[in-house]
């Protein structure tokens, strides 16, 4: 019965403490307020991914076509009161809404547009490809004056090419790159740090590796455009100046702080009792940290990882002042290369508003989201599958 007795008052305590806490208007309204920011956020995010689709979706759909020269005949305005509604609306491409929104002025207006167009079509077999169709995005074609099969992003040509393999190859390419050069200098540096360092030379250390992720990117670009591209050329002897391995190790000046503080941060949060009790079984401090603390860090560590990569494949000005912004199908990392965000930041200002290539760069920054959104959905299963390694099953 004291028992019993006890228990509720613990529990009127509990209570008693929680409708205080309820009570105190001014916390309330902060965490309203942190509620409301959070959502901003993730409402904003969602609305720009809305906003990028529905641009690309007249290319996802397949209902835009970029073709030089009309695959019909061409019909004369003069003619247009022989046909019928439904057969002139087919033959201008309009949705029945947009038709019946259209008056005969306009209607004329555009069959004497489609008539300058077909007049203005260059004389080709490939004239009348539609090369924003799936078919031609992602596959290779034998365009006129090929002698095989290629995969070509060419948006100012007579017939606009648009594979966009060549730009998703020079993506992973420069990212490669960066995370080989940038993983492994970031890791060693935060295992050093954390684990290794006088306290002194750590508060000197760690500001002056996480002051390099405020200098501006246009900053790196321009580093790796003037001074690591004529360097590296000297060192290496390949041919293309700026290239695909360039853009990478520039990129990985700009991914290595992300890196870093992240990884320290998961290698300082390991508890101090796994290292002390190495050192008392005989262990040497870098064995201590090599083979005990960066294990139990794993799940940090590929966090660190993953954002790095997100980091780097997301980044522009570096790559569009680097990489040398040739759209080459090939492997050879001493290649120009062109990557999707170089793309979209080249072209966009330059294409029609709502015309084919426009579309094309929204489906490129469609296909970016998905990419980021694939790398840190696998990303966090597998944290979350090191987390469950690591902690066991629990009763």
């Amino acid at each position: 019965m004291p028992h019993r007795q006890q228990l509720g008052r613990r529990s009127e305590g509990w209570m008693g403490l929680e409708r205080g806490y309820r009570a105190r208007p001014g916390e309330w309204i902060a965490e309203k307020l942190i509620f409301l920011v959070s959502l901003t956020a993730m409402v904003m995010i969602f609305l720009i991914f809305v906003f990028v689709t529905r641009e690309a979706l007249p290319i996802l759909l397949g209902r835009m076509s970029s073709a030089a020269a009309l695959e019909t005949a061409v019909i004369s305005p003069s003619r247009m009161d022989t046909l019928s509604p439904e057969a002139l609306r087919q033959y201008l491409g309009l949705t029945p809404a947009e038709f019946a929104g259209k008056d005969r002025e306009t209607l004329e207006l555009l069959m004497e547009l489609k008539e300058e167009i077909a007049a203005e079509a260059p004389e080709d077999k490939d004239a009348t490809v539609n090369t924003a169709a799936w078919r031609y995005l992602l596959f290779p074609h034998r365009w006129t004056g090929y002698d095989h099969p290629v995969c070509i992003w060419q948006p100012v040509s007579a017939i606009h090419k648009y594979n966009i393999v060549p730009l998703i190859v020079g993506s992973l390419k420069t990212t490669v790159v960066a995370l080989l050069f940038a993983v492994p200098l970031a890791l060693a540096a935060a295992l050093y740090v954390s684990q290794l360092s006088s306290p002194r030379l750590k508060e000197w250390i760690k500001p002056a590796i996480e002051l390099l992720a405020g200098i501006p990117s246009v900053v790196l670009g321009f580093f790796g455009l003037i001074v690591m591209a004529t360097f590296l050329q000297n060192v290496f002897g390949y041919a293309s100046r700026l290239n695909a391995f360039v853009a990478g190790i520039a990129l990985g000046l700009a991914s290595l702080p992300v890196i870093f503080s992240i990884a320290e941060d998961a290698l300082t949060s390991v508890p101090r009792t796994y290292t002390e009790a190495a050192l008392a079984l005989g262990s040497s401090r870098w064995r201590a940290a090599w083979q005990v603390v960066l294990p139990a860090a794993v799940p940090g560590v590929f966090a660190a990882v993953a954002l790095g990569f997100g980091r780097a494949i997301g980044e522009t000005m570096v790559v569009l002042m680097a990489s040398g912004n040739a759209s080459i199908l090939s492997w050879n990392l001493f290649d120009s290369t062109r990557t999707i965000t170089a793309t979209i930041a080249a072209e966009l200002a330059e294409t029609v508003f709502g015309g084919h290539h426009y579309r094309l760069l929204f489906l490129l920054g469609a296909v970016l989201f998905a990419v980021t959104f694939l790398a840190n959905l696998a990303g966090d299963l597998v944290i979350q599958r090191l987390k469950k390694r690591l902690e066991g099953k629990r009763a």
